[in-house]
């Protein structure tokens, strides 16, 4: 063997290891937003990401979806937990007077609650 073939030689195996790792890294994507983002499964998604990467890549674009979903701060949701709470408290005070009210309607002031005495004297 010449010195050409086996620079060759060398220069395959270090391509084929650098993509071999390069496949490895990129199923781990996920893996690390999961972990950035503390993710309640990252366990689950770091497996998946394995089995992704014997199942010819199947299921990866659905754990990069899973893993960019979850943020700390609000879950799985859309909005904000501390607008909502806010929201849901406001409704239930105000569902709550309104109950309140409903249960003790007021009585005017200028209408007695007995009658007066001289009313009852009179009838």
């Amino acid at each position: 063997m010449d010195g050409l073939s086996i620079f060759a030689l060398i220069l395959l195996i270090v391509v084929f290891l650098t993509i071999a790792y390069g496949m490895i890294i990129i199923h781990d994507i996920p893996y690390h937003f999961a972990q950035k983002r503390n993710h309640p499964h990252q366990d689950a998604i770091h497996v998946a990401g394995w089995v992704s990467l014997f199942t010819l890549h199947a299921i990866w674009p659905f754990l990069w979806i899973w893993a960019a979903l979850y943020r700390p701060d609000r879950g799985y949701g859309f909005s904000s937990s501390s607008n909502r709470e806010s929201d849901l408290s406001a409704r239930l005070e105000a569902l709550e007077a309104r109950l309140a009210s409903l249960e003790n309607p007021a009585l005017p002031e200028d209408l007695p609650t007995e009658p007066a005495a001289s009313d009852a004297e009179t009838a």
